[in-house]
């Protein structure tokens, strides 16, 4: 921990857990030490001669143990998120400094105490008590129904894992950082009240881009003619009188703007000279020059009204979707100042229908407020708009469905112009630290567990071997996140890192089964005997280890934050299920397979009894 702030990174959640994952980890050699010593020292009666016995015994398997969950974490390194990756590292080194740790201190540490202070240390292994205590009795009980019946072993543990399968299927991947507390904890209260009475606590931000290019001069009157036949079709001399001045203004007008300024000046010539007791062409030169607003507006994308009434009927969409409480936009800005412009009727509370009147509206709000106010909802150029979205619930999953909604809601409804759109916000941030946190748990696990498939190859020198040290592994995730998908709970970041702690604690087990079990075999030629010794001393360590460490972490069911009840909760179920695991599945799997992965055992005993 030292080591992680003197080099400049902070603390936070993740980096809160390394000494959590780490204690797991340095105490199983330590246990393997200790419980080797305890039951070797009172045939020797010598520290140093029993020290020699259980280090040349232990260390290679323990330097391989420590070196894959090592190669666990340090995977993590590869995720897309620096947290999860500054955690991979420091783990993977404090277990390599734990190993180090670990073999030099203990034994030094023993050869320190007094040969008297170990008089009574340890049990007698011929002692008939120690044989028939309750812990030795269950560990043979195991070893002769694994190695005795073991397709019915096998075949149990296919059918859990098939049931794993299904819990993994049913997994929900979620997250909502509320939720790290507990459901009586004050935050969580006043979280579960705001949400209730107003329209939400989580804020999301949909950014809408319009693409509309720069429109030519033609373009521009053909556009304006478009308009003109529709608003004037009661008034046929002004429309033909208008479509000549268009005509005629096109060849002289270099630009859009030069043709609405030459258009605005003719009409308003018409308008002041329309006829004071005829309403009809007044009306009709003034709708002629409203209709040039939409000209001049065009790249003001988010100041037309039919643009603003997409975005309104949108907005309605997601309300009645129900995770979106309530949304602010400029759309409900332009409708609640044209209601009051016109004495607070409701009927008005609407869009108006042209572009110079939503200007007005948009003018009179910054009059009333700070000017500056209106640029949270869109850009000066009204090019850009931002739609604030505030969602009752903070869960990841009612985020994606938001999303989900918005693009199909796009996808059948297209806007009356060309719009892009992006997000923004914390509520969606955490979406994708989501998103990158399960892809790169994945990836990094997947690439973990090859990794640590080549060193159990290269540890063996044998695939078989490999395979096998893998076994208990694949059981136990299947398992655990099997149980995870069937429970209902979940699967958020504490839940996606155990995956890397699974690797490491399933494997350390493996190993010092299999390496012990060879060297047994070696040693006895005779596979009954060396499952007899093999669930003595070396079952009776991983056991102790099970025990302790499962034992140890139960303090933290009693943690304010629920992320460190659920690595407390699954620490303990994957030390008792991937020690199973290794007690069951594999002696049923070598018993099955004994005259094919013995067979380099047999031959050196056969070897070492002719000579």
């Amino acid at each position: 921990m030292g080591m992680l702030i003197g080099t400049g990174h902070t603390l936070h959640i993740m980096s809160s857990m390394i000494p959590i994952f780490i204690m797991p980890i340095a105490v199983v050699d330590s246990v393997h030490i200790l419980s080797e010593f305890f039951d070797a020292y009172q045939q020797r009666k010598n520290r140093k001669e029993t020290l020699i016995y259980v280090m040349g015994d232990l260390f290679k398997p323990m330097f391989f143990t420590s070196l894959t969950s090592a190669a666990g974490f340090a995977s993590l390194a590869f995720t897309p998120i620096p947290p999860v990756q500054a955690f991979g590292i420091f783990v993977a080194l404090g277990i390599l400094l734990a190993w180090f740790l670990t073999i030099i201190f203990i034994p030094a540490y023993i050869m320190m105490m007094k040969e008297e202070s170990l008089e009574n240390f340890g049990t007698d292994t011929a002692d008939a008590s120690h044989k028939n205590s309750f812990l030795n009795r269950h560990l043979r009980w195991i070893g002769k129904t694994s190695s005795g019946k073991p397709w019915l072993v096998i075949g149990v543990n296919i059918g859990i894992m098939i049931v794993g399968v299904v819990g993994i299927f049913m997994i929900k991947v979620n997250d909502n950082p509320v939720k790290w507390f507990k459901k009586s904890h004050e935050i969580r209260v006043a979280d579960r009240v705001l949400n209730s009475h107003f329209g939400g606590t989580y804020e999301a931000y949909l950014i809408l881009a319009g693409n509309v290019q720069e429109m030519t001069v033609a373009q521009a009157a053909e556009q304006l003619k478009e308009k003109l036949r529709f608003i004037l079709q009661g008034s046929p001399a002004i429309l033909s009188s208008a479509m000549e001045d268009v005509d005629q203004e096109i060849a002289d007008s270099k630009s859009v703007q030069g043709l609405k300024d030459a258009l605005a000046q003719l009409w308003n010539i018409e308008l002041d000279n329309a006829p004071e007791d005829d309403d009809t062409v007044y009306d009709s030169w003034g709708k002629a020059l409203d209709s040039l607003g939409g000209i001049g507006a065009q790249k003001e994308v988010f100041k037309r009204p039919d643009v603003l009434r997409y975005i309104s009927d949108f907005q309605k969409h997601l309300a009645q979707k129900g995770d979106v409480g309530k949304s602010n936009t400029v759309a409900d800005v332009v409708k609640k100042v044209h209601m009051e412009l016109f004495e607070g009727d409701p009927q008005r509370f609407a869009i108006p229908d042209t572009v110079n009147a939503v200007a007005q509206t948009l003018i009179s709000y910054q009059n009333s407020h700070k000017p500056d106010d209106l640029w949270h909802l869109v850009t000066p150029d009204y090019t850009k708009a931002n739609l604030w979205l505030q969602l009752r619930s903070g869960d990841n999953l009612d985020m994606e469905r938001v999303i989900e909604d918005v693009e199909q809601y796009f996808a059948a409804n297209p806007p009356p112009v060309e719009l892009s759109h992006d997000w923004a916000g914390l509520t969606y941030i955490n979406v994708v630290w989501q998103e990158k946190m399960v892809t790169g748990m994945m990836e990094s696990f997947l690439s973990s567990f090859a990794v640590v498939f080549l060193m159990m190859t290269f540890l063996f020198r044998s695939p078989t071997w490999g395979m096998l040290a893998m076994v208990p592994l694949t059981f136990t995730i299947g398992f655990i996140y099997g149980f995870i998908g069937l429970i209902g709970k979940d699967y958020d970041m504490p839940v996606a890192v155990l995956s890397s702690l699974a690797l490491g604690l399933a494997v350390d087990f493996a190993i010092h089964f299999l390496q012990r079990t060879r060297m047994t075999m070696a040693k006895t030629g005779d596979w009954g005997e060396a499952i007899r010794d093999m669930f003595d001393d070396p079952a009776r360590a991983i056991l102790r280890n099970i025990i302790v460490i499962a034992i140890g972490f139960t303090p933290l069911l009693l943690a304010p934050l629920v992320p460190y009840q659920t690595v407390g909760v699954f620490l303990a179920t994957i030390m008792l299920y991937s020690g199973m695991a290794t007690l069951w599945i594999l002696p049923a799997l070598l018993t099955v397979m004994k005259d094919w992965v013995f067979k380099k055992e047999l031959k050196a005993f056969a070897e070492k009894a002719e000579g």
